[in-house]
C-alpha cells in the first residue's frame, strides 16, 4: 500500500512532511541544561522555544520571539526573575509570559503592559526533562494541557539506577515512530554480538491487544535471540515483558523478573515537519552490584540508538527522491495501527469524529507473525 498520497508530496527535501499532533506533551531538552539564570533554546513541532528556570526553581517555555518585532528572547537578559528584550527592553515574567514593563511609555500613553503576554506554553519537569504542552495553533490562551496526565516512566520502587540517552534523526516524525515500533529490523539494524545476529532469525508469534490511544504486545516471554534478556537469567526467575505504544510518540517497555525491573520510555517527537529526535530514558533495579554498571548500560543503549540513527540518515537519502512506499503484514500491522490512530485523533482535533464517528483500529486482541 502508499504510505503517503502523492497528493500530499510535492517537492520534499527529506520527503513527504508529517501531520503534527497538537494538545500534547512532549520532551523538550534535559533539565540538566537549564540552569538558574541562564536561558537555553529548542525546537518543538516547528515551534523555537526559550527555557529557563526562575530563581525560585520553576521551570519555564516562552515561544522564542518577542511579541514587539518579533527578536528572539533569547538574546536578551535574564536575572532569575523576568526576561530583558534587547531590542526596547520590555520586560516579561517568564511562567505567565506577562509583560511587566514597556520602558519607552510615558505618562502620555494609555497602554498598559500588563495586556501583553509572550506566547507561555505549559511546562512541567519530570524524568530528567523538561515536558512541554503544545497547544493547537490559533488556540490562543486556552489550555488543553490538564486533559493529557503528563507521561511518566514507570518504577516500581524508591531504588534504581536511570539514564538517558537521545539522538536527531533526519527524518519526520511518522518515519521515527514506524522504526520504532518496527519488530522487523533487529537482526539486519541491530547485529552486535552483545544483542542478536543475522543467523539468530526465527518466527516469533505475539499477541496484541487495543488500549486508549494505542496498543500493547501483551505481557510475555522476552525473545530468546536477545542477549541481555538472557542475562536476567541470573535471577533464576521467570522473564515477562510488555510493550505499548500510545499516541502521539510513545513506547514503554517493562520488564520484570521476579522482584527484579527494567523500565523504559521512548519517544520521537517532532522537531521539524520533516526532522525528529528520539529520547530514551530507563530505570532499573538489576545489576546493580555491578560496578559502573549506569556507564555500560549508556554505552551500549548510544551504540543501539546508534544503530537506528545510522538507518534514518540512509533511509532519508532514498526519500528524497520521493519513492513509493509500502507496508506488509504482519510485521508491518503496528504501523498501520498507528496511522489509523493518527487519523483518528486529527479527525477529533478537526470535528470530523463528530460527523463520522471513528473506533480503534483494533476490533478485540490479536496475535501477530514474523521472522526476526
Amino acid at each position: 500500500m502508499a504510505l503517503f498520497p502523492r497528493s500530499e508530496i510535492g517537492a520534499p527535501i527529506q520527503g513527504p512532511a508529517a501531520t503534527l499532533i497538537y494538545d500534547d506533551w512532549y520532551p523538550a531538552l534535559r533539565t540538566a541544561r537549564l540552569k538558574r539564570g541562564k536561558l537555553a533554546t529548542a525546537m518543538l513541532l516547528d515551534i523555537p522555544l526559550v527555557l529557563g528556570r526562575r530563581a525560585d526553581g520553576r521551570l519555564f517555555v516562552l515561544r522564542d520571539s518577542c511579541p514587539h518585532r518579533g527578536i528572539p528572547l533569547r538574546y536578551g537578559r535574564f536575572d532569575g526573575q523576568r526576561i530583558t528584550c534587547r531590542y526596547h527592553g520590555w520586560e516579561f515574567e517568564p511562567c505567565s509570559g506577562e509583560c511587566a514593563l514597556i520602558p519607552s511609555l510615558t505618562s502620555q500613553d494609555n497602554l498598559d503592559a500588563i495586556h501583553i503576554h509572550a506566547t507561555a506554553f505549559p511546562c512541567e519537569e519530570r524524568d530528567g526533562y523538561a515536558w512541554v504542552f503544545i497547544p493547537s495553533p490559533g488556540s490562543g490562551k486556552r489550555s488543553r494541557s490538564v486533559e493529557r496526565p503528563l507521561p511518566e516512566l514507570t518504577k516500581f520502587g524508591p531504588r534504581y539506577r536511570m539514564a538517558h540517552l537521545s539522538a536527531s534523526l533526519p527524518c519526520n516524525v511518522d518515519h521515527g515512530i514506524i522504526g520504532l515500533m518496527d519488530p522487523a529490523h533487529g537482526p539486519f539494524v541491530h547485529q552486535a554480538w552483545w544483542w542478536r545476529s543475522r543467523t539468530s532469525i526465527r518466527e516469533k508469534t505475539k499477541r496484541f491487544e487495543p488500549i486508549a490511544e494505542g496498543f500493547r504486545m501483551s505481557a510475555h516471554a522476552p525473545s530468546a535471540n536477545s542477549a541481555p534478556y538472557k542475562l536476567l537469567g541470573v535471577y533464576g526467575q521467570p522473564v515477562e515483558t510488555t510493550i505499548d505504544f500510545v499516541l502521539p510518540n510513545r513506547r514503554t517497555e517493562i520488564i520484570r523478573c521476579g522482584d527484579k525491573w527494567f523500565s523504559s520510555l521512548t519517544t520521537v517527537t517532532p522537531v521539524t515537519s520533516s526532522t525528529c529526535r528520539i529520547d530514551v530514558v530507563a530505570a532499573w533495579n538489576v545489576f546493580c552490584h555491578v560496578p559502573l554498571v549506569t556507564a555500560i548500560v549508556r554505552f551500549f543503549g548510544a551504540k543501539f540508538v546508534r544503530q537506528d540513527q545510522i538507518t534514518m540518515i540512509q533511509q532519508a537519502e532514498g526519500l528524497r527522491h520521493n519513492p513509493g512506499l509500502m507496508l506488509i503484514d504482519d510485521a508491518d500491522r503496528p504501523a498501520k495501527w498507528y496511522f489509523a490512530l493518527k487519523q483518528a485523533r486529527l479527525n477529533a482535533a478537526s470535528g470530523a469524529a463528530t460527523i463520522h464517528p471513528t473506533k480503534h483500529p483494533m476490533d478485540g486482541p490479536v496475535e501477530l507473525h514474523w521472522r526476526s
